[in-house]
């Protein structure tokens, strides 16, 4: 088995010429439910699809992803596969995310479920932390030895923090110790990356923070290994002054210059990391050409996921056309 990423952007390269072309997405968005069903069914999601109900089309998402994407590591063996799992187990931090807000916000198991993306974890636990019935039994499930989401988990719910506490303890954890490993497998690219989502934290949080009208220092909500937001502007955008985002004009963050509130907000950095990552992919003999391949394909799959419930509960396309193309 190789151990370099030679094979590996080979068989990245020839996956990624099968990414959804941005008319099928155009199309898609006027089609009632029982028309998209058919399109994607056209489509290289059409051998995974196997029904004709919403829960069928998020099955075919999943087995898509978990097919063309989770298999990456099990191409190439050393430092490549480490690389490709440190690639893969932030969509594990992802998928966490997502169920302590799906049960914030009284989501059904369906409803967390459909919005999973790959990652490392089996599906079986997946299942198992969607039906815990709070965070405490969450870190319960995810009960795996030195994994570094399941001693923040333990570590939120024993200090009972809310959902964005536990959510930035996660970061906390997580982050740091991925981008030290970057560095030490010589990935400046992967490094970079990484860099760049510790920034777009921090201006998520920070937003967050004057939106809920948080009280105190937000210092201790502050993810350090960032370059281009620094704590004097996050102490802004907590303080409510989101016009100080106008600072980010120079930067990969030029998008988010004019951003005003939070939606924008998380839209704008969405589009911002994609276009980052698209950057990346000029890494042809490390890990950037895996980092657009998979940030590119979860942004797939999560848009397959919007239009299909927005077909099948006839809602009108102006209600998700900005969540589902970036400009």
């Amino acid at each position: 088995m190789p151990d370099d990423f030679g094979y590996l952007n080979g068989r990245i390269r020839s996956r990624r010429s099968q990414l959804l072309p941005e008319g099928f997405f155009r199309q898609a968005l006027s089609l009632n439910f029982s028309e998209l069903v058919r399109v994607l069914g056209q489509s290289i999601y059409g051998p995974d699809l196997t029904g004709e109900w919403l829960a069928d089309v998020d099955r075919a998402v999943t087995v898509h992803l978990d097919r063309t994407v989770a298999d990456l590591p099990r191409l190439v063996s050393g430092e490549a596969r480490e690389a490709m799992n440190l690639l893969l187990v932030e969509a594990d931090l992802a998928n966490v995310k997502t169920i302590l807000k799906g049960k914030s916000q009284g989501w059904t198991a369906g409803e967390i479920t459909g919005r999973l993306v790959g990652g490392t974890l089996p599906r079986g636990l997946y299942s198992a932390m969607v039906e815990a019935p709070d965070a405490a039994s969450l870190a319960q499930v995810l009960a795996l030895p030195n994994h570094l989401l399941a001693r923040a988990l333990r570590e939120a719910s024993r200090t009972g923090r809310d959902r964005l506490e536990a959510e930035v303890l996660l970061d906390q954890v997580f982050y740091p110790a991925v981008l030290r490993r970057a560095r030490e497998l010589e990935q400046p690219y992967l490094a970079n990356f990484i860099c760049f989502e510790i920034d777009a934290s921090n201006l998520s949080t920070g937003v967050k923070l004057s939106t809920i009208g948080f009280e105190g220092l937000p210092e201790r909500f502050f993810l350090r290994g960032g370059r281009l937001v620094g704590l004097s502007l996050f102490r802004r955008l907590a303080d409510g002054d989101v016009a100080a985002l106008h600072e980010l004009s120079d930067t990969d963050f030029s998008r988010l210059a004019e951003v005003r509130d939070l939606p924008a907000l998380e839209q704008g950095l969405r589009c911002a990391l994609l276009a980052k990552a698209r950057e990346e992919a000029k890494d042809v003999l490390g890990a950037g050409l895996a980092i657009d391949y998979i940030k590119h394909k979860e942004w797939e799959a999560g848009r397959i996921r919007l239009l299909a419930r927005r077909a099948y509960y006839d809602l009108p396309p102006a209600s998700i056309g900005q969540d589902v193309f970036c400009q």
